[in-house]
């Protein structure tokens, strides 16, 4: 495996897992997250991390994007110089 090709698997990869994460930050409120997840709380609470959420998700869009542009097909049409 090439080593762009490489690179666009593990960006979609953690593309994926940041939208889940962005899901997760949406759905569940701070005293429900992970204790390793930002924002944590232990205390009963039932804010929701709403940018925590729209954060992630965007970066998850942006590393999918990465890895479509960078699996995507070479031009090989190299004009002789």
């Amino acid at each position: 495996m090439r080593n762009d090709r490489l690179l666009g698997v593990i960006a979609a990869v953690i593309g994926i897992l940041l939208i889940v994460v962005g899901v997760i930050y949406m759905v569940e409120n701070a005293h429900a997250l992970p204790s390793f997840f930002p924002g944590h709380s232990s205390q009963p609470s039932t804010h929701h991390h709403v940018k925590h959420g729209i954060a992630a998700l965007l970066l998850g869009l942006a590393c999918l994007a990465f890895a479509w542009f960078r699996t995507g097909p070479r031009d090989r049409t190299a004009t002789p110089a």
